[in-house]
């Protein structure tokens, strides 16, 4: 009674034009803006609010089916979760019907808005439901919250997702709308019954206003002529890179790094899973996956390393949250995903492998990789020590093998790591496992051609081997397009048992996909995390590749390199190890502070992503906003992205160029693996630009000669000592003579070593030596 009833004639209401008559504005153009209302009132007939009603649900179908998609659109939740895994909520309508603008730029269809409109149009409502229970939306507590369209937020290949959750008052606002048309509007006849609401019932009863009525301007409906961004990726369609490109994943404990090659490593927890090296010549160490064509004999891997075969057609994709490699080899069409499973600590390579060719394929499926379960630093400063406390077990009721170190003392308590291959699709048999690299590589020989490609099973030694790998074969049968999928899995534990729940949750096929459709979502919260893009992540990862291996591109002048005389220690003064790459930035202008905060947050995309490296910004400023710019630089670094780690190892260091001597420049120059300038562009032109070589000289053409073979005229003397058909002392005993050729060596390596005091070299019967000096 506050106010008259005259009153709310006088409101001025906006109206727009949806195609047919007047219907009453919104602001968000929500099916529950317009429906919800109805769900405890009565509608009357041949009223504006009638009107408005069945006008907004024809505008929903209209709109909808332009977009080839089932209709209602309302608030819900959509596609986008916070760093809990949360989805995010918020309004979404059509265009045109709401004063929001940007409406179009999102599409979300939610099953509760459809049930609204039973209220409406019931039969149109049903058979809409009908095709959203054909979309997988139906489930165990009724329709889910939504399923969005919206490329921005999808995965790669993919036009829809649903989100798999319910809310109480969605599913609430159906089950009224249920009652309205099955039990005759039970909620409306208590409304009418309220005589408060009976002496306000005209109100609801409001007639359609005639045609000459004034209509309030509103915007016109805005279709989006721009392309969805979608999903960035990166296509490479070779291996031989002029330097490795690379994509990092992780799920903040478990990081692997995979190159376009296919090598890489897995790291958990600061321990080197499996074995790597830095070494942008070769780059062929990680974990690989051989196939054979048991019928011809002939083999090759799902990524070039390690065999080197060249493919028919070979692409590598690195996509947000996972890595994919396709190539076609002799009838055989070979598509891999990798990816990180963002709620346990293990990695997951699907190998799928399809038939292309007219009759049945035999394949043999081999996986390599080289344990390690110990830091990086130590496998490098001494591998073979390194490997003797590396035990190994095959648990063929599994399909696996786990591995562990053998503790130092009763106080530690070594990790479990675990290697298991599932096949589905296609029947597996001949299971056979290695944990010796001896035996797979065998004597002479290396990882394009290891001696496991010409056995029919592996040896199955397993224990304190000397070199230990994890290896495991299956044969599979394919018939003509037939498609088979081998679910390689690595993973690493705190305990034994720990291991073999993960091995036994993998089994199962829908956590294994969960583990495909999550990595990508994890990757969008990582970003949300540190307010970057789709194409921000891809200029880091892109820049990634010149920190984990060295570019010349972006490190310093050959003539500044080659003045430097000092050495690691000269970077202790400044609290920087040199344990770690360093990337430098010279900042020198306030204008310039968005390369400051880009790379700021490239450092934190990288921490995230596994990757430790130490930021170091010099201030260069010479002027009197010196502690300007300082104060600013460092207002950028104290906030969550990057405050964490300001002056700590893998962190961000900042400091004043005048307080550096002219030593410790250099220094600092010859050692960064990246420097940024803020005077030469942004980040990413500084990335893109074209490097050209100053005193670049041609590739010198070469051809291939083939010698002639001599082999056949070189045999042992006689008269030799103990001859064993390879090697015997010559009669004087002084000399140990050798044969060797292609096909035949030693058994195991035979050295001869030279040395003095102070120098020395070791030379072997194959030829391979090393050298040294003092210690």
């Amino acid at each position: 009674g506050k106010l008259p009833q005259d009153s709310w004639f006088a409101l001025g209401r906006l109206l727009t034009d949806p195609g047919e008559d007047p219907v009453l504005l919104s602001w968000s153009g929500s099916m529950f803006e317009y429906l919800m209302p109805q769900l405890v009132m009565p509608l009357y007939e041949n009223t504006l609010l009638a009107k408005t009603s069945r006008a907004t649900v024809r505008r929903q179908i209209a709109y909808a089916t332009e977009k080839g998609t089932p209709w209602g659109i309302s608030e819900s939740a959509y596609n986008l979760q916070d760093a809990n895994l949360n989805y995010q909520y918020r309004a979404f309508g059509v265009p045109g019907l709401g004063l929001t603008r940007g409406l179009e730029e999102n599409l979300v269809i939610a099953p509760y808005a459809t049930m609204l409109a039973l209220m409406v149009m019931p039969e149109s409502a049903v058979s809409n439901l009908q095709l959203l229970s054909a979309k997988g939306m139906e489930a165990e507590y009724g329709f889910y919250e939504a399923l969005d369209f919206t490329a921005s937020r999808l995965p790669r290949g993919k036009t829809s997702i649903a989100i798999e959750s319910y809310m109480i008052h969605h599913q609430g606002m159906g089950l009224l709308s249920l009652a309205y048309v099955l039990l005759n509007k039970p909620l409306q006849q208590r409304f009418l019954s309220e005589l408060r609401f009976q002496a306000t019932l005209l109100l609801l009863q409001e007639r359609i206003p005639r045609a000459t009525l004034f209509y309030a301007h509103t915007a016109d409906q805005i279709e989006s002529h721009a392309e969805a961004s979608g999903t960035q990726v990166r296509i490479i369609n070779t291996p031989n890179t002029r330097t490795p490109a690379i994509q990092l994943l992780s799920n903040g404990r478990y990081q692997i790094m995979i190159s376009n090659s296919g090598a890489g490593y897995s790291r958990w927890k600061q321990l080197a899973v499996t074995r790597w090296r830095e070494d942008p010549t070769r780059d062929d160490r990680g974990i690989f996956c051989y196939l054979k064509d048991v019928g011809s004999g002939n083999f090759w891997s799902n990524t070039f390393e390690p065999t080197l075969r060249p493919a028919k057609s070979y692409e590598t994709i690195f996509s947000p949250g996972s890595v994919e490699f396709r190539r076609h080899d002799q009838g055989i069409d070979t598509h891999t995903e990798i990816v990180i499973s963002p709620e346990d600590d293990m990695e997951m390579r699907r190998v799928r492998i399809t038939n292309t060719s007219l009759f049945t394929r035999v394949i043999d499926i081999t996986s390599y990789a080289e344990v390690v379960i110990a830091t990086q630093a130590s496998d490098e400063s001494h591998p073979a020590f390194s490997n003797l406390f590396v035990e190994t077990e095959i648990l063929p009721e599994y399909k696996a093998i786990i591995c562990t170190r053998r503790p130092r003392s009763d106080e530690e308590m070594p990790p479990w790591m675990f290697h298991l291959m599932n096949v589905h699709g296609v029947p597996i048999e001949n299971l056979s496992y290695e944990t010796a690299r001896l035996p797979f590589i065998g004597r002479g020989r290396n990882l394009s051609h290891p001696r496991a490609m010409d056995s029919e099973s592996l040896s199955g030694s397993q224990g304190a081997v000397l070199d230990p790998i994890v290896a495991i074969r299956g044969r599979i049968s394919l018939k003509p397009r037939q498609t088979a999928t081998i679910d390689l899995i690595y993973g690493m534990s705190e305990t034994r048992e720990g291991g073999e729940s993960l091995m036994n949750k993998y089994r199962d096929e829908h956590l294994k996909s969960r583990a495909f459709e999550l990595s990508w979502t994890h990757n969008q919260v990582l970003l949300r995390q540190i307010n970057a893009t789709e194409a921000d992540a891809r200029l880091y990862d892109q820049l990634s590749a010149s920190i984990v291996y060295p570019d010349p591109t972006f490190r310093g002048e050959t003539a500044v390199i080659e003045s430097n005389h000092r050495g690691q220690s000269g970077l202790w003064s400044h609290s920087v190890s040199g344990d770690l790459p360093i990337v430098l930035l010279h900042m020198s202008d306030q204008e310039n502070l968005g390369l400051a905060l880009q790379v700021i947050q490239a450092h934190a995309y990288w921490r995230l992503k596994g990757l430790s490296v130490d930021l170091v910004i010099w201030n260069e400023d010479h002027g009197s906003y010196r502690q300007v710019l300082q104060d600013q630089i460092l207002g950028m670094v104290n906030t969550d992205a990057g405050g964490q780690t300001y002056q700590k190892p893998g962190g961000i260091f900042v400091r004043s160029a005048d307080q550096i001597s002219p030593e410790d420049r250099i220094l600092f120059e010859s050692v960064a693996r990246v420097i940024f300038y803020d005077h030469k562009g942004s980040l990413a032109e500084q990335v893109n630009r074209i490097h050209i070589e100053k005193n670049a000289f041609p590739f010198l053409p070469t051809s291939l000669r083939r010698g002639e073979d001599n082999s056949d005229n070189l045999g042992l003397p006689d008269n030799l000592l103990f001859n064993n058909g390879t090697g015997g002392f010559t009669p004087d005993g002084k000399e140990y003579t050798i044969l060797t050729d292609r096909k035949r060596t030693t058994p195991a390596p035979w050295v001869n070593v030279i040395a003095n005091a102070e120098v020395g070299t070791v030379v072997s019967e194959s030829g391979s030596a090393y050298t040294w000096a003092v210690n």
